[in-house]
């Protein structure tokens, strides 16, 4: 599997050291948090239009916001909710804006361009906060939504209280080539669409079929592998199916035709990026090491975390140090 039909698959250094599947509309049966009481109010569930698309989001919770985004393909807003990282935020007092990015999850394309261009993922956030009223917020990404976000910051990082980036790079289609350069002035070729690799894995496929084949090639897949050496993985394994089904594969397949095709890594961009950063990645995350170790170096402010013995799937292979990572990352702020 090559890097790009990998990628489908999705989406100072620290060494640090039973589920079920939850519905989008059952966020309020999760476990009571985040507010001075102990209790927690349902939240308010909705959809932004913007740009051809209907953006799912949930809102609950009170107090600065942080709007978490997913990795792309297989993810989507189940992806934080689902290990209690959600949860984590609330009862650390923050309101939390869970999203879907168009095409995955319960949003939903609504013309004939769908929008599936990081630019226009990217002003979805902006449209979304704008939508709720939200003029500065926290923006938690994973892979494909990271890569979105980093895009959001280069043009609006006086929006942003933080960007955490985890196992994400600035570019779609991130090589370690592209990753190891410094010079901003060099230009790498873009890739032309294609509808094949992981796009002819997902159309027309059933998510039984998809998921079997995935957990039977897992070993291979530079994203899925960790996953049997998560903290509980079983429960990781059946958090990850369990979120996936929330998706259309249809849409999923013509998501990854088109999005990962961008190598350059826009250096001089993520220089003037001036919020505070957070860059964290798996330690055997082998498709988004370098691109972190370049966000790293280049963005300004900046803590770096490589969660040791994890691999892409972060949250859900440790849930407890990813959460202790963020807040720990969000409390010096």
């Amino acid at each position: 599997m090559n890097r790009r039909d990998a990628i489908g698959w999705l989406g100072g250094v620290a060494i640090v050291g039973a589920c079920c599947p939850i519905s989008a509309s059952l966020a309020a049966s999760a476990p009571a948090a985040g507010s001075a009481n102990g209790t927690r109010r349902e939240p308010s569930v909705g959809y932004v239009s913007h740009a051809n698309a209907s953006l799912y989001y949930e809102d609950v919770g009170a107090g600065p916001v942080v709007m978490t985004t997913h990795g792309g393909v297989t993810e989507n807003h189940l992806y934080w909710l689902m290990p209690g990282v959600v949860d984590a935020l609330l009862g650390a007092g923050y309101r939390v804006v869970s999203t879907d990015m168009r095409g995955h999850g319960l949003s939903r394309v609504t013309g004939t361009d769908n929008g599936f261009d990081v630019e226009t993922v990217a002003a979805d956030f902006g449209a979304i906060a704008d939508h709720l009223g939200i003029n500065r917020f926290h923006l938690l990404t994973h892979a494909t939504g990271g890569m979105a976000g980093l895009r959001f910051a280069m043009g609006h990082s006086d929006r942003l209280l933080s960007l955490m980036s985890t196992d994400a790079s600035s570019a779609t289609a991130p090589t370690d080539e592209a990753a190891e350069t410094r010079d901003p002035t060099r230009i790498f070729g873009r890739l032309p669409p294609n509808p094949q690799g992981a796009a002819a894995l997902l159309r027309g496929k059933t998510w039984d079929e998809i998921l079997a084949d995935q957990r039977r090639q897992s070993a291979q897949n530079p994203y899925l592998a960790r996953l049997d050496f998560a903290v509980h993985p079983e429960a990781a394994w059946a958090q990850y199916q369990s979120l996936c089904r929330l998706g259309d594969p249809d849409a999923l397949a013509d998501f990854n035709t088109v999005f990962y095709d961008d190598p350059n890594p826009y250096i001089a961009r993520l220089r003037s990026i001036t919020c505070p950063n957070l860059v964290l990645v798996g330690e055997y995350d082998t498709m988004f090491v370098k691109p972190s170790e370049q966000l790293a170096r280049e963005l300004p402010k900046v803590k770096y975390v490589v969660l040791a013995g994890r691999g892409h799937m972060t949250a859900l292979e440790d849930p407890d140090r990813t959460t202790d990572a963020l807040l720990g990352f969000l409390a010096t702020l």
